[in-house]
């Protein structure tokens, strides 16, 4: 069978879609923790409880790019850093924007606006937000994604990366091999290496950005590449390849080891209220979320779908409905069975920006508590064969509803993410972007 190839379509299970087994026992009222215990894969809360940012020997990452805190450091200037985007498609862009374009941290890491644009817009407003199309290019010449970024908020407890998974030698990429050839980016997958890394090799080609030894040297970075990279000869030690594994290491990093839910697991049980305590219980109830974000980021390596719509119909820049994007796990596998199947994100600091699912087609997280609530699926290009058959209504109260929307938008949300941003990068350009009007914007000289 003919393969295809990239990745698509849906935000799987942001809360509850998967119920194989019938709802708990209303008149049951167990402790939160108990409760948590009983369905953990571990059999135990602590199982959902996130390392500390520096606590390396416990964050999970690839053998072939241990973290230390040199890498981290280096990963963390060069993820904001607008003097290697070197490789913008024209000399006006040249500069202008970062990884971090796409990735604004109090946006959770994620786009302010609902598509994302690095090279080729200019603006940023609050958080991104008002981030638009550069008079100067035209849309087919922009670096804007034909579906909406996940965020890179806990991205060490992530095997394969992107909506279809496409990225990572191990996890579910095992068996896979024979399609990756089929495009130049899955190529990397030969190296055997881990989603993030194997996905930041190709990113740093994608989003237009390149380092050499004289970049190195003009920015201010070669001391910190020493410090980082002291077993890699010197000649091959200052380019994109080491510098995608220092923005990876960075990125494994950024833990949300700080939200209310974290907390309250670690012992504080005041950190949440009584509506986010029984949000949390129907999370991890009668809702059924559980089951399908089950990793300790609340997320997991399956793939769904849910029937929501696509980022070209919401009027995104340089997509279309012919966008493989929107064939998700299907358009990298070439499997019949995978189409329209998108990864379970994970789900901590969902309420940095106003924009839901792979295609960006809800503006609030209540209004995806209600979609999976009331379970019809909105994409009438999706199959309906198709739908997962854990896409079902979960019979929930509008009180229900509500604490639920509490837990997931208040007791998952760490207020403190812009710890992980650099308070400058060496090159002294403002960021994340670093055109006329983001630079107004952003109050930035």
């Amino acid at each position: 069978m003919l393969r295809l190839v990239t990745l698509t379509i849906f935000s799987v299970c942001i809360i509850a879609s998967c119920m194989h087994e019938p709802r708990i026992d209303p008149n049951t009222d167990l402790d939160l923790l108990d409760q948590i215990a009983r369905v953990s894969p571990t059999g135990s809360y602590e199982h959902y409880i996130l390392p500390d940012e520096f606590d390396y020997d416990n964050i999970p990452q690839d053998p072939k790019n241990p973290l230390s805190g040199a890498k981290k450091a280096l990963g963390q200037y060069l993820f904001h850093e607008t003097g290697i985007a070197l490789n913008a498609n024209k000399p006006i862009g040249i500069g202008t924007y970062s990884c971090a374009s796409c990735h604004v941290a109090e946006a959770g890491f994620r786009p302010g606006r609902f598509q994302g644009i690095a090279d080729g817009g200019v603006g940023f407003g609050t958080l991104g937000d008002t981030r638009e199309l550069s008079p100067f290019y035209d849309e087919t010449e922009i670096d804007a994604q034909g579906i909406r970024p996940l965020s890179v908020l806990n991205t060490a407890f992530v095997s394969n990366t992107l909506w279809n998974g496409q990225f990572g030698s191990f996890g579910v990429n095992e068996g896979t091999e024979d399609v990756w050839d089929n495009a130049e980016d899955t190529k990397v997958n030969h190296l055997g290496l881990f989603g993030i890394e194997a996905q930041n090799i190709e990113g740093f080609k994608l989003h237009r950005m390149h380092v050499d030894e004289a970049v190195a040297d003009s920015l201010g970075y070669t001391s910190l590449f020493n410090l980082a990279f002291p077993e890699v000869p010197k000649e091959e030690r200052y380019n994109n390849f080491t510098a995608s594994l220092a923005v990876s290491a960075y990125l494994r990093t950024l833990i949300t080891n700080k939200a209310p839910f974290q907390e309250y697991l670690k012992g504080d049980q005041s950190a949440m209220t009584e509506s986010e305590v029984n949000g949390a219980k129907l999370f991890f109830g009668n809702a059924g979320c559980y089951r399908c974000h089950s990793n300790p980021a609340l997320g997991s390596e399956t793939f769904h779908a849910l029937g929501v719509k696509d980022l070209h119909e919401m009027g995104a820049l340089n997509t279309s409905e012919e966008d493989k994007k929107q064939l998700g796990r299907g358009g990298f596998t070439g499997l019949a069975e995978d189409l329209y199947k998108f990864k379970v994100p994970q789900l901590y600091n969902l309420a940095g920006t106003p924009f839901y699912f792979h295609g960006s087609s809800k503006t609030s997280i209540r209004d995806v508590v209600e979609y999976f609530n009331n379970a019809i699926p909105e994409n009438t290009l999706v199959p309906q064969e198709q739908i997962s058959p854990n896409f079902r209504p979960l019979l929930l109260t509008e009180q229900e509803m509500d604490d639920l929307t509490q837990f997931l938008e208040v007791s998952l949300n760490d207020p403190f993410v812009d710890r992980y941003k650099p308070p400058y990068v060496l090159s002294n350009n403002c960021f994340p972007n670093n055109d006329e009007q983001s630079n107004i914007d952003t109050n930035c000289e």
